[in-house]
């Protein structure tokens, strides 16, 4: 059997922008245009030209070789010509393959919104497609609140959709604006609109206001649209546009859509997958979303004793796919819920040797047990897990040892006369019969303390001269002001390697200091120091 050909539309550096928090620079945009272009997505929307200087600067020149490189805008104003239309001609004049118009096809937002006539809003459609085609532009209309207006009024939206046909556009998107509609009433309406739009050049827009954006772009789908948008991660307005990553995944791996469809996506690309996924997180500076579908860091990660010990026998008992395909990786997770099959399977991915019944295995389990019942938690700190059992088997050589530390935390009027907050910390230091005392200032006392014990650890300064501290967390164990205090730190080196450590206390600062002698014991011994 032929497989149909759905075609994926990235919106990421469009719709993804109105995400709270996101804001892209040039360089971003250059460098997700081509994560993008690489991963095989057939349509790139770049942005808005003409609406603001860096979109307008970035289609100054086409950003992708194998997508279309996609401008978006508005179809032209009520009351003028598309000539007159300075909108329309920033679409016309900017450096892309194709240009996506948002048109309005909900007759409430006509009349509300636009402040003028159906009929003046369908020949808005029409010549605003007619002129991009003249022009040789590949022509995309967003039916913007497609599914809403098609409950108010379903021959004004059908009539929309079928204008934009009829002018030349070569697809014709369903909008669920407002994410709002179900994914039985997508499979419906959709099934509807091809009646009057063929499916080959149908499309459809999901938002994620009902967690529905991915069912609703897959029923679509079923229905007869091959036309998928959506943003890498989800991201975008509110609650985000369907997941281009999990849509992938879907459509790539599902026998159900596999066997039926091809995708530009090929199977060595989706092995890039969850890079994709963390490099946009990276450039965003934003925490990967751990429990993503496919591509999350707990995607293939089992906690539970029963289910760890299935996996080992088989992945296939709790795993839907093989992790590989996407470039994720299988874990088995080191918690107190865990029993000997989880101990054993991470020892293994750490790098330990040990066997199946050695009676090391159970007394690693007893400690990280009652490490845990005290607040420690393993399962996101590979790096203090590591260094533990490396104790317990009398493998981590007296590196170092701290004798004291002390942290100052002083605010005062500084010369300027302004009020500060200085932070101030001492470590005294011993390194074999050297003994060393360094001083430090920082942001707060976390990082004074940092630097001041990375300051100087005599003859092992060179082995961490390249670490650089890249996240802190703090999280509350029990209780309210005397609680226990939880802290996870992830370091990064000059290879690229992160790791992270935890510390347990009811002192922060203790807590903190803990996770960082970690984290320096985890660098020497991976760095392969001796005594």
């Amino acid at each position: 059997m032929t497989r149909e050909r759905v075609y994926l539309f990235d919106t990421t550096l469009r719709d993804g922008a109105q995400t709270t928090g996101v804001d892209f620079s040039l360089d971003d945009k250059r460098a997700i245009a081509t994560l993008l272009d690489r991963l095989g997505i057939d349509y790139v929307e770049g942005g808005y030209p003409g609406a603001n200087p860096l979109d307008t600067t970035f289609f100054s020149e086409k950003r992708t070789k194998n997508a279309k490189f996609t401008a978006f805008g508005m179809t032209k104003r009520a009351g003028r010509s598309v000539s007159n239309d300075t909108g329309v001609s920033a679409l016309l004049e900017a450096q892309a393959d194709a240009i996506c118009f948002v048109a309005k096809s909900w007759d409430y937002h006509v009349r509300v919104a636009l402040e003028t006539t159906l009929d003046e809003n369908l020949a808005g459609i029409r010549d605003s497609v007619e002129a991009a085609c003249a022009r040789g532009r590949e022509v995309i209309v967003d039916c913007e609140h497609f599914f809403d207006g098609y409950k108010a009024n379903p021959d004004y939206a059908l009539s929309c959709a079928k204008t934009a046909y009829e002018a030349g556009a070569r697809w014709v998107v369903l909008c669920d604006t407002n994410g709002g509609t179900l994914p039985h009433e997508v499979t419906q309406i959709v099934e509807t609109v091809t009646a009057v739009v063929p499916g080959a050049h149908l499309g459809i827009h999901a938002h994620d206001d009902c967690g529905c954006a991915v069912a609703n772009s897959l029923a679509a789908v079923e229905a007869g649209a091959r036309h998928v948008q959506g943003t890498l991660n989800g991201l975008g307005e509110r609650c985000g546009n369907a997941n281009l990553i999990t849509l992938i995944g879907a459509l790539k791996l599902k026998d159900a859509y596999a066997s039926r469809f091809d995708l530009g996506v090929a199977d060595e690309a989706l092995g890039g997958l969850t890079h994709v996924s963390r490099q946009v997180d990276e450039i965003l500076n934003r925490q990967p979303n751990r429990h993503a579908p496919f591509v999350g860091a707990s995607a293939f990660a089992t906690k539970a004793g029963i289910h760890a010990s299935a996996v080992l026998k088989d992945p296939r008992t709790y795993e839907h796919v093989e992790p590989e395909v996407v470039g994720n990786l299988r874990k088995v997770l080191v918690s107190d819920q865990g029993g000997q099959s989880n101990i054993l399977a991470e020892l293994k991915r750490c790098g330990f040797s040990l066997e199946k019944g050695d009676p090391r295995i159970g007394r690693v389990l007893d400690e990280v047990k009652r490490k845990e019942a005290e607040g420690f938690a393993f399962e996101g700190a590979d790096a203090s897990f590591y260094v533990l059992v490396k104790r317990m088997l009398g493998e981590v050589p007296a590196f170092f040892d701290v004798e004291r530390f002390s942290v100052n935390v002083e605010r005062r009027y500084n010369a300027m006369g302004e009020l500060v907050t200085a932070s101030e910390a001492i470590v005294k230091v011993r390194v074999g019969d050297e003994v060393l005392i360094s001083a430090a200032e920082g942001n707060g006392p976390v990082n004074a303390l940092d630097v001041a014990l990375r300051k100087d650890l005599g003859k092992y300064q060179h082995l961490i001269q390249d670490l650089e501290l890249v996240d802190y967390k703090v999280r509350i164990y029990q209780g309210g002001s005397d609680a226990v205090t939880r802290v996870l730190i992830e370091f990064a080196d000059a290879s690229g390697d992160r790791w992270t450590t935890i510390g347990v206390s009811a002192n922060i600062i203790d807590a903190s200091f803990q996770a960082l002698t970690d984290s320096m014991i985890y660098k020497l011994l991976k760095s392969g120091a001796m005594l």
